[in-house]
């Protein structure tokens, strides 16, 4: 039974490991280079492309989130492709339809998003 479990064990080990080794190299690294940088800008904070906020309750656009909504199914979708084509030889006809009829309602959803100008940035 534990042979079964032992390269995910070894796995586990050998992450954990390299996590706590590139994690105690970059303190090491940052305490030794840690002089503090002369100029203002590097020390603004920075995100997003926007500046710093003084309130953390700013309303974004809409548009915003549903671009990133609009990220997050295509990424899925890019998810469920890569099993799909390696067992398409398995799942035969049926596979590729289900497929089809997936990437259809994606394509419905995207072209909704679309009509509705919700990727326009005026």
């Amino acid at each position: 039974m534990l042979a079964n479990y032992l390269p995910v064990l070894i796995y586990l080990a050998v992450a954990t490991g390299l996590a706590i080794l590139l994690m105690g190299l970059g303190t090491l690294f940052g305490k030794l280079g840690s002089r503090q940088p002369t100029d203002p800008e590097k020390l603004s904070a920075y995100e997003c492309g926007f500046e710093a906020f003084e309130d953390a309750r700013a309303r974004f656009d809409v548009r915003y989130y549903l671009v990133a909504i609009l990220f997050i199914v295509f990424d899925l979708e890019i998810a469920f492709l890569f099993p799909w084509a390696v067992s398409l030889g398995r799942i035969g006809t049926p596979g590729l339809v289900a497929m089809g009829i997936f990437l259809f309602i994606l394509v419905v959803g995207f072209a909704y998003e679309w009509k509705k100008g919700a990727l326009e940035w005026d």
